[in-house]
């Protein structure tokens, strides 16, 4: 046996393992029925009013993403998710003291309510993302900007995603 069938032998045995250990993908054309019952339950979510600039472009966020057919009508719970708390921090300082490089840190925390009230599903949520201070203000600002948004689309990933997991095991 040579070296050069190692790695297709380990992912042989990987493939085999993993087919025995329960494992199935959310997101696979093999389980349509699971995927489709975790997409149609996310779009039956009422996602609340964030407060303020940030909370309202995760919300717009939220619903480009779980509602593909329009607002539900009779929705199954309601998504609330706290104000985003944002936090900047500059690193990387120089000799001069000007900062050249600073970090963005999101933090909030979702909340699923069933349709009785009680909450069912409570997660904090937090990201940190970076961005480069530049000589330029405009150029500042707008690498700061895209920092925020990929911030933002993190959280949504975040909140989709315990989403996903809380409805997967749903029956």
């Amino acid at each position: 046996m040579t070296y050069k069938n190692c790695p297709l032998i380990l992912v042989g045995v990987t493939a085999f393992l993993l087919s025995g250990c329960g494992f199935k993908p959310m997101y696979g054309s093999q389980i349509s029925q699971v995927n489709s019952g975790v997409s149609s339950q996310l779009s039956q979510i009422a996602i609340d009013i964030i407060p303020d600039r940030e909370g309202q472009t995760l919300r717009n966020a939220l619903i480009d993403r779980f509602y593909k057919t329009g607002y539900p009508t009779n929705p199954i719970a309601t998504l609330k998710i706290s104000k985003v708390e944002e936090t900047r921090n500059e690193l990387d300082l120089t000799k001069s003291s000007d900062a050249t490089r600073a970090q963005l840190r999101m933090s909030s925390t979702m909340t699923l309510m069933n349709k009785s009230g009680s909450f069912v599903l409570k997660r904090p949520l937090k990201t940190i993302t970076s961005f480069n201070i530049l000589g330029s203000e405009f150029a500042s600002r707008v690498t700061e900007e895209s920092a925020r948004q990929s911030a933002i689309q993190d959280l949504v990933r975040q909140i989709e995603l315990n989403l996903s997991l809380y409805y997967n095991d749903k029956p």
